[in-house]
């Protein structure tokens, strides 16, 4: 008999906020040594009440509509009871009753052709602390508690591994490139549900949940094993499938079990008396539609039309910060398919051989648009552009100043210039008399020590122009 797979999703997403959800303390990347971004409200000390962080919600709202959900005008806070060491009020602030955004959806291009994969809600909720497991004994690092999460809840709709990776892939490039989270670091975990039942059946079969997963490749291995656990399991009769929660082990590749799976009676879910209904009225939704940045799709061809390739277009909606930069960067006149070069392959390597990733790219659209305006107009060189570059991004320097302070002005006067051939030909007789010989390369080489001695300041086609017509009279 043939089986499919039956697979939905809860995504969890923390979003890039500056401070919690319901406190001043710092978001996701702020924390630093153990507990040390925590305060008496987001550690649980009684008399402490939440305040809502009104980002959280514009970013939630943009998500929504980034996966065609209706908003809802009027959305609360419940309470969701169970006890574990890392939560430390012995519930998580979350929504049950009236979630953000329902009933969205999101088309995939999948092997198979086109599907369409149904969101039945979005929902706020707060996130826990974390167990740190050392010998014997577990510690509990609180820095992450309150940090503030979207869940993405999917339907069913799921028939494979390959449509779950290309979901969850597009959710990180539309989140990336529109500033709602980075989707790094394990700011995006997701609870697969699995089950399998006959081709062609309608009914559903018996659904195990895979919690907390954050790699994309763990997440494939796992639906694989977990599909043919429960086909091997109505097969051939090796266990009895039941309802639980079972945790995965990336070294052995299986999952395992870890609880019967909990109802929505066990959380005893009751509204949060503590915080008060946020109401979304048209005024405040216009506003969060103008501020959003555009569509990933929209973009993407926006810089397929400027001849950016498909390889640099990938890596720049992969990192929002510097799709950013190339967007201000030719907003102050610069040419697209040129800024993205300067961005992707000279900044890049420049931060490699610092050791850092292009997300760790610091300079700003100012600066960028100088040092390439400065090239276009043939006031600088490329090489002394990337020099210059070099020296913005290293040290923080001013473009203009350091152009200034080094002398790379390229427009040496041409007297400068022809001293310098002069003397060259008079050191390097042999690959002159090669060149007379007919050796090509030769002249190459003269054209190299020229730059050499002119240390790169000078403009290349005066060099070769004025070398050309020294040469021919030789």
């Amino acid at each position: 008999m043939r089986y499919e797979m039956v697979i939905g999703l809860e995504t969890h997403v923390e979003l890039d906020t500056k401070s919690k959800i319901f406190c001043s303390c710092g978001g996701h990347s702020a924390a630093g040594d153990p507990n040390s971004c925590v305060c008496p409200a987001c550690c649980g000390m009684p008399g402490m009440l939440p305040v809502m962080n009104k980002r959280v919600v514009e970013l939630a709202v943009m998500a929504g509509l980034l996966l065609n959900c209706d908003i809802s005008k009027y959305t609360t806070f419940d309470k969701k009871n169970y006890y574990y060491p890392d939560l430390p009020c012995a519930y998580q602030i979350t929504q049950l009753n009236h979630p953000i955004c329902t009933n969205g959806c999101v088309d995939l291009k999948t092997s198979e052709g086109e599907r369409q994969i149904h969101i039945k809600q979005i929902h706020m909720e707060e996130d826990a602390g974390k167990l740190v497991h050392v010998g014997k004994f577990s510690n509990i690092d609180f820095n992450r508690t309150s940090v503030p999460l979207i869940e993405i809840v999917s339907q069913p709709d799921f028939r494979s591994a390959e449509e779950v990776l290309i979901y969850l892939n597009k959710l990180k490039s539309m989140f990336r490139a529109s500033g709602i989270s980075e989707c790094e670091e394990g700011a995006m975990r997701c609870d697969v549900n699995v089950s399998v039942r006959p081709e062609g059946s309608d009914e559903l079969g018996v659904r195990t949940e895979i919690k907390n997963m954050s790699s994309f490749e763990a997440i494939e291995r796992a639906i694989r094993f977990e599909a043919q656990r429960h086909i091997d399991a109505i097969e051939f009769e090796t266990e009895e499938l039941v309802q639980e929660t079972r945790r995965f082990d990336d070294a052995t590749g299986k999952t395992f079990a870890m609880r019967n799976k909990e109802t929505e009676a066990d959380y005893r879910y009751f509204p949060d008396a503590n915080l008060m209904p946020i109401i979304i009225d048209d005024e405040w939704l216009a506003e969060i539609k103008a501020n959003m940045p555009k569509a990933i799709d929209e973009k993407e061809n926006m810089y397929r039309d400027a001849g950016i390739s498909e390889k640099e277009i990938e890596m720049l909606i992969s990192n929002h910060n510097v799709s950013v930069l190339l967007d201000e960067t030719v907003e102050r006149g610069c040419d697209a398919k040129g800024a993205a070069s300067w961005i992707l392959t000279d900044c890049a390597g420049i931060l490699r051989k610092n050791e850092k990733l292009l997300s760790d790219l610091e300079i700003t659209a100012d600066e960028l648009s100088a040092i390439i305006k400065m090239v276009d107009s043939g006031d600088v060189n490329r090489q002394s552009g990337r020099k210059i570059l070099a020296a913005v991004i290293e040290e923080g320097a001013d473009p203009v100043a350091y152009c200034k302070e080094n002398g790379l002005d390229s427009k040496v006067d041409t007297s400068v210039i022809e001293e310098t051939i002069e003397k060259v030909i008079e050191e390097n007789a042999k690959a002159v008399e090669d060149f007379k010989s007919g050796k090509v390369k030769a002249k190459q080489a003269l054209f190299g020590a020229c730059m050499r001695e002119l240390k790169g300041t000078a403009n290349t086609d005066v060099i070769r122009e004025l070398l050309d017509k020294r040469l021919e009279n030789i």
